[in-house]
């Protein structure tokens, strides 16, 4: 099992952005992502956009018109951009204030199920997203309209 906890990356007043920390790890999912492509001089251009698109977010909120929708019908996994680029940043959208950052990559495949990287990430926010609910169930987690309240560190 991985033990991930919720961490805060920024609270504003428009919406508050958590990312997920693998507790093995040094880096968040979102430093990882950020790792992976700040120096990458082929996708500088469209990480630079993804970079933008985040920082509007923080500003302005997570409204639906930022996010392609991704993963089930009845989940929240989304991914950054919805213009023509080829990475993708796959994040958590649980409401307009509620953004969950998660780790992405260079999409090569016409779907995420195609890459076993990019399946990966999807998978991670789907599971993550299921123990938040479990949560929310057992009263161990408690969302707020803009914040997320856990002690937790969930099993993966």
């Amino acid at each position: 099992m991985n033990e991930v906890e919720l961490y805060l990356i920024n609270e504003g007043e428009n919406c508050t952005i958590y990312t997920l920390q693998f507790l093995r790890d040094t880096e968040s999912e979102f430093e990882k992502f950020i790792s992976k492509f700040i120096d990458n001089a082929e996708y500088s251009e469209d990480y630079s956009r993804i970079a933008a698109v985040v920082s509007r977010i923080s500003r302005t909120g997570a409204k639906e018109r930022y996010f392609r929708r991704e993963g089930k019908i009845n989940d929240s996994v989304v991914a950054l951009p919805v213009f023509v680029s080829k990475l993708r940043l796959y994040c958590l959208r649980l409401s307009d204030k509620i953004l969950i950052l998660g780790n992405g990559g260079v999409k090569k495949t016409r779907t995420y199920e195609e890459d076993a990287n990019l399946q990966a990430y999807v998978m991670t926010l789907q599971k993550f997203e299921q123990l938040l609910n479990d949560g929310l169930n057992d009263g161990s987690v408690t969302i707020t309209e803009s914040t997320i309240e856990t002690d937790n560190i969930f099993e993966l």
